[in-house]
């Protein structure tokens, strides 16, 4: 036999000591930046820290005993958050409704729909649930790449936001780990904050390479908003929840709105709709003509607290009827529709 000359194997030895020591180094060199980033999205988090307190107060919910006002959830994106003064919209309902709201910018449908589904297995029992995400966004495929997948997912829901996207393996593999690593999920927003002190007047350039997206017509926005509507009514009714498609306004979106309402209608879904966007002037948003500034949020937070305790008040007096008249307990609907998915 011939022995292999010592000076090779020492090499091999080497180099593999080499490899494990760079191996070990790597995997410290994550843990310490996953530990960080928990650090930092805690304790510097603005976002974070608003939406994991109103995700904590939701996952609570319950709904009222007799004598009470009826618990409504209402979660929507930045256009709720920046047209509807929280305080003034609860201090004006407070006699007919409780709100308890989860606004998160940049979500749409498919973020709502399963951040709902979790909601409910959590344990979260509102009578009424108010969506109110725009048109746009209300048709857009896709789902916020930060925060969403880690505060409104799991594991199962993550997949199978995957399947109803078409999403291949690489996307997939992106949303499970911003799932699962908080360095990941919000690997885009410390980006963002970097760009912002980088470079100046970062919004105006985000308005030019991020235009407003198309909004198909007849036909065409039919078959994306009507099923998408049931799907969402089914899984509110499935808990005991009745939904509520809330429109704010944006500039020039009167078609929109139409076209909407009438989705709503052949859905089977209540629909409020408490400001013409007709009403509204250029005046009364911001300049990316999407989001109202504090006059028009104003107008849209007092329209509202006119518009919504009617419908929420009406839901809750035939619910109360129906308990009465059904004294039985009710079937595990919810199950059936969780088991579903």
């Amino acid at each position: 036999m011939i022995s292999m000359p010592s000076s090779i194997s020492d090499s091999k030895s080497t180099a593999l000591t080499y490899a494990k020591t760079l191996v070990g180094i790597c995997v410290l060199l994550m843990i310490a930046v996953e530990i960080s980033s928990v650090y930092l999205l805690k304790h510097d988090s603005a976002t974070y820290a608003r939406i994991s307190r109103q995700y904590d107060e939701a996952a609570k919910m319950r709904p009222a005993r007799a004598g009470e006002p009826p618990s409504v959830l209402m979660v929507g994106n930045s256009l709720l958050l920046h047209g509807v003064e929280l305080d003034r919209l609860q201090a004006l309902t407070s006699s007919s409704m409780r709100i308890h709201p989860i606004f998160l910018e940049a979500t749409g449908y498919y973020d709502w729909l399963y951040g709902l589904r979790r909601l409910f297995r959590q344990g979260a029992r509102p009578q009424v649930v108010v969506v109110g995400v725009g048109v746009n966004y209300f048709l857009k495929n896709g789902v916020r790449q930060d925060y969403a997948p880690m505060l409104f997912f799991d594991v199962r829901d993550t997949l199978a936001v995957a399947s109803d996207l078409h999403l291949d393996r690489t996307a997939t593999s992106n949303l499970l780990l911003a799932h699962s690593s908080t360095f990941w999920d919000t690997r885009s927003a410390i980006r963002t904050q970097v760009l912002s002190h980088m470079v100046p007047h970062l919004e105006d350039l985000f308005l030019l390479v991020n235009p407003k997206p198309a909004i198909p017509e007849g036909r065409a926005f039919e078959e994306i908003a009507i099923p998408r509507l049931q799907r969402m009514h089914e899984l509110c009714e499935a808990y005991g929840a009745k939904l509520i498609l809330l429109v704010p306004p944006t500039l020039s979106s009167e078609s929109a709105v139409n076209q909407m309402v009438y989705a709503a209608h052949t859905a089977g879904v209540d629909i409020s709709v408490p400001i013409d966007p007709a009403a509204l002037s250029a005046k009364f948003y911001q300049r990316d003509g999407m989001h109202l500034n504090p006059e028009g949020a104003v107008l849209f937070t007092s329209a509202l607290a006119k518009d919504l305790p009617e419908r929420v008040v009406t839901h809750d007096t035939l619910a109360s009827r129906l308990a009465r008249s059904t004294p039985a307990p009710l079937t595990p609907t919810a199950q059936i529709a969780d088991r579903e998915h």
